[in-house]
C-alpha cells in the first residue's frame, strides 16, 4: 500500500512539473528586432538588462543596413519591433503600412568620423587626404544610411572654401567599394584592404587596430535613429517594454557608453 502511494505522489509530481514546463514554454515570448548594423554592439547589452528585467521574453536581432531592413519589412518578414539609422528607411517601412505613421520615436543620435588603420600606410592627417590621388576610400553604399550621410558630409565640404569645390568629386574618385553596411566598412578599413572610411563614431568604440579624424560640426552630419513597434506584432507589450528601455535613462546611459549621442 505504501509502495503505490510512493508510486502515486511520484507521479503526481512529475505531471505538476511537466505541467509548469509546458506552461512556462507556451509563456516563452520571442522578440525579434531589426536594427541598423550600427547598433550591434549596444544591443547586445541592452538584450541582456532587457532579458533580466523580463524572464521568458528572449530577443532575437535580425542586423544589416536599415534599407535592407526596410525592403524585408515591406516583404512580409516576421519582425516586432524596428530600429533604424535614419528617418528615411522608416518611412519607407511606414509605407508599407506595417508601422503606423506617428509611432516612431528618435531614440539615439550619431556622427560621422574617418576612419584609417592604425598604422595610417596613406599618411591620412587631415580631410584632404582624403582626396589625394591614389588614396584607396570606402563607403557605405548610397541605399544605406552611413553611405547617405557620407554624401552629405561630402557636400557640404565642397561648399568650404578651405577644401574647395571639387573635394567631393576627389573623394569619390578614390572610393574603391561601396558597401551594404557601415560594420562593412569598418572591416574592410581594419583589416588594411582601404586607406580610409567613413563610419559612425559608434562603431569605434572597442576597436583598436584603426584610427579616427574627426570631421569638423560645422560639416558633420548628425544621424538620428528612429525606433518603432510594428502593428501586426504579436508581442506588442514586450515591444513598448523593449523600446521604453531605450528611451530609460539606463538605456540612454547604455548607448552613451557605445559612443552613441543623446537625444535632442
Amino acid at each position: 500500500m505504501v509502495c503505490c502511494l510512493l508510486v502515486l505522489l511520484t507521479g503526481c509530481g512529475r505531471a505538476q512539473q511537466e505541467s509548469a514546463q509546458a506552461t512556462a514554454a507556451e509563456d516563452a515570448v520571442t522578440l525579434t528586432v531589426f536594427a541598423a548594423a550600427s547598433l550591434t554592439d549596444a544591443f547586445g547589452e541592452i538584450k541582456s538588462v532587457f532579458q533580466a528585467a523580463n524572464p521568458g521574453v528572449t530577443v532575437a536581432f535580425n542586423f544589416a543596413g536599415s534599407n535592407q531592413l526596410a525592403t524585408q519589412i515591406g516583404e512580409g518578414a516576421p519582425a516586432d519591433v524596428f530600429a533604424s539609422a535614419n528617418a528615411a528607411q522608416m518611412d519607407a517601412a511606414v509605407e508599407s503600412g506595417r508601422i503606423d505613421a506617428d509611432a516612431a520615436a528618435i531614440f539615439a543620435t550619431n556622427r560621422l568620423v574617418v576612419v584609417y588603420p592604425a598604422d595610417n600606410p596613406a599618411g591620412i592627417a587631415a580631410l584632404p587626404d582624403l582626396a589625394a590621388p591614389d588614396t584607396l576610400i570606402v563607403l557605405a553604399a548610397e541605399e544605406v544610411p552611413a553611405g547617405r550621410y557620407s554624401l552629405e558630409f561630402l557636400n557640404l565640404a565642397s561648399a568650404d572654401p578651405a577644401l574647395g569645390a571639387s573635394f567631393k568629386e576627389a573623394v569619390l574618385g578614390n572610393v574603391a567599394s561601396y558597401e551594404e553596411n557601415v560594420r562593412s566598412v569598418l572591416n574592410k578599413v581594419s583589416l588594411g584592404e582601404a586607406d580610409a572610411g567613413i563610419v559612425y563614431a559608434s562603431d569605434l568604440i572597442g576597436v583598436e587596430d584603426v584610427a579616427s579624424l574627426e570631421i569638423p560640426g560645422a560639416l558633420n552630419v548628425v544621424a538620428e535613429y528612429p525606433i518603432a513597434s510594428l502593428n501586426d506584432s504579436a508581442q506588442a507589450e514586450a515591444a513598448a517594454g523593449f523600446i521604453a528601455l531605450l528611451l530609460s535613462d539606463k538605456g540612454q546611459t547604455i548607448l552613451a557608453n557605445y559612443g552613441f549621442g543623446p537625444i535632442r
